[in-house]
């Protein structure tokens, strides 16, 4: 290879003068020889030496590349201690949160245990509440039909009240005429037979007693309202008093709104047993006048007035009586209900040992109104006193 360049060479190295001269033709023949591998040698070496230059310009890039490794594989080593380092602290917070998971595994055993125990004391208590409830409900029961018991025998007894009514009001009448020298008919001499008749200044006066026919009081007032336009045949009687007197039981009061009735031609006036004397007394004050007519139309007013008025009070005060009697009645009952047992026998023991001595009553003996004046005013002083007593001791 290359062998013309070569002899070439060696030519021109050992070329004299005559060979200059008469070997020239053959000398420039194997120049172009020379010159062609030369060409070719020179190609060759420019390729080889682009090939070198390529050569070095991969190494070169290879060292560029082996420089970017090396700091890739410096920057994943730093990576990796820090990803070691990172482990190492998961690890640690793994171990530390198995730790807690442990406790906490322990505090959730405790306290569904706890949550078991609580619901199990749940249940117990459920139990005794269910068991405690029933015996209320039992014993609420109990009392309620005590209750609906003593208000039916209280009824029972209302209604025996009510059916003798007729002739518990005939025997007061009677004894109060028989005590004060009032004259009881007993077989009026007129169309009728009204319950009770008695003679006072001349002038027959009526007592019916009416009391409820069945167990609903709240028609009672409806069926007097009837009677009191049914007692209009007494009126037209000769020598009848215009003022009628319907006679009820106390314990109907609280049902009735309306006790006096202007019927027109005459008066029907709503009154209890309580009441008879007083009226009674008072109608017998008019005898202590000679002849009725002789009376003043203010005499008469005033007679009116006062007979009003005292019908008034006596009706409210048979009102408030049977109010309170009714109240008492009420705490004398819730006594037995509310107390404890212990407690209630010291009341039932202090109970007994208790006594009340009110003023006894004597036939011949006549309360005086000014006895009664005296008494209350003396009664009065007594309280002021005590009350100025109690201000001086403030």
């Amino acid at each position: 290879m290359y062998d013309n360049l070569k002899v070439f060479f060696d030519r021109i190295k050992s070329l004299g003068l005559w060979q200059r001269i008469f070997s020239w033709r053959k000398i420039r023949t194997l120049s172009y020889d020379a010159y062609d591998e030369f060409t070719t040698m020179s190609a060759a070496i420019n390729e080889m030496g682009e090939q070198i230059r390529k050569k070095e310009m991969n190494i070169i890039d290879l060292n560029k590349s082996l420089e970017i490794a090396s700091l890739k594989i410096s920057d994943l080593t730093s990576s990796a201690q820090k990803l070691e380092n990172k482990l190492a602290i998961l690890e640690n917070e793994i171990s530390r949160i198995n730790r807690e998971k442990t406790e906490l595994t322990g505090k959730i055993a405790r306290l569904e245990q706890a949550d078991q125990n609580r619901a199990d004391e749940f249940l117990k208590n459920i139990t005794a509440v269910k068991a405690i409830q029933k015996g209320l409900d039992d014993e609420r029961n109990k009392l309620n039909e005590d209750r609906i018991k003593e208000k039916e025998e209280h009824f029972v007894r209302m209604k025996q009240t009510w059916q003798s009514h007729q002739e518990t009001v005939k025997s007061i009448i009677r004894n109060i005429c028989r005590a004060h020298l009032i004259e009881y008919i007993e077989n009026v001499p007129f169309k009728g037979n009204p319950d009770n008749t008695i003679m006072i200044a001349g002038e027959y006066v009526i007592f019916d007693a009416k009391s409820p026919a069945g167990d609903d009081l709240e028609n009672f007032p409806k069926y007097l309202k009837i009677q009191t336009e049914s007692v209009k045949k007494y009126i037209r009687q000769e020598n009848v008093k215009s003022d009628i007197f319907l006679v009820i039981p106390s314990n109907t009061l609280d049902y009735i709104s309306q006790f006096s009735y202007n019927m027109g031609d005459y008066y029907v006036y709503l009154i209890t047993v309580d009441s008879l004397e007083p009226i009674i007394l008072s109608l017998k004050k008019i005898e202590s006048y000679e002849f009725a007519e002789q009376l003043t139309p203010d005499e008469r007013e005033n007679i009116c007035r006062i007979l009003g008025k005292f019908s008034h009070l006596a009706k409210r005060k048979i009102q408030i009586d049977y109010f309170f009697s009714w109240q008492f009645l009420d705490i004398l009952s819730k006594c037995g209900l509310d107390l404890p047992d212990d407690i209630y026998r010291s009341v039932q023991e202090f109970e007994k040992a208790e006594k009340l001595n009110p003023a006894q009553e004597k036939r011949a003996k006549q309360i005086l109104t000014d006895d009664l004046i005296a008494e209350s005013e003396k009664l009065s002083n007594e309280v002021r006193a005590k009350l100025a007593g109690g201000e001086e001791d403030v």
